[in-house]
């Protein structure tokens, strides 16, 4: 698969009886994936950092549940490539969960304007998410969208240094409302580092 290329084609997606060859393999392979690319931020928020791979089985499994043919591949390729990294980013889906409704209603409202506090951190390197461009995340009322897609652009020095393994890697938020981060361990780093050219 041409993950060089930081695009899905239709050339890339397999048939529906194709992918059901290969469906619990490729599952497996995410969810290992999953271990390195996906970290709590606080007790609210989760983070995952996405791949041409994600991506690709974010696809095949739509096109197998809804079954909706070229037309529909046609809005998936146009959905999910842009949060495939470019080679000079990294991209992520960041996701809020509370269980009961009410309560996670509540705390989003005190969440608006949240997808300009999250930041990746890099040694002395600060670079801020830009949010995925699709729609505004924060409601007219304030309340912050539970889902938000975002992009980190790093510089050469920033994709060096990411590459180095040096200096401390780390996501963070700085709301008023919701300030944590955790840490990007090694291994995390090192899988990530595949998404840099």
């Amino acid at each position: 698969m041409p993950r060089d290329n930081h695009e899905i084609t239709r050339d890339d997606i397999l048939s529906l009886s194709d992918y059901e060859t290969i469906r619990a393999e490729k599952r497996q392979e995410n969810i290992l994936r999953k271990k390195f690319r996906r970290m709590a931020i606080g007790p609210y928020a989760t983070i995952h950092f996405e791949s041409w791979e994600s991506m690709w089985l974010q696809i095949q499994e739509m096109l197998r549940i809804e079954k909706g043919g070229d037309e529909q591949l046609a809005d998936e390729l146009e959905a999910y490539n842009p949060m495939i990294p470019n080679g000079s980013e990294f991209t992520a889906t960041l996701m809020f969960e509370i269980d009961d409704e009410v309560r996670r209603t509540a705390f989003l409202k005190t969440l608006g304007g949240v997808d300009k506090h999250i930041h990746l951190t890099i040694g002395d390197h600060k670079i801020t998410a830009e949010p995925e461009q699709d729609i505004d995340r924060t409601r007219a009322d304030g309340k912050a969208s539970a889902v938000q897609f975002l992009h980190f652009h790093l510089t050469a020095d920033q994709v060096e240094a990411w590459k180095s393994g040096e200096g401390q890697a780390m996501i963070q938020i700085d709301h008023p409302n919701y300030g944590h981060a955790a840490v990007i361990g090694d291994d995390a780093r090192r899988d990530m580092a595949r998404d840099l050219d």
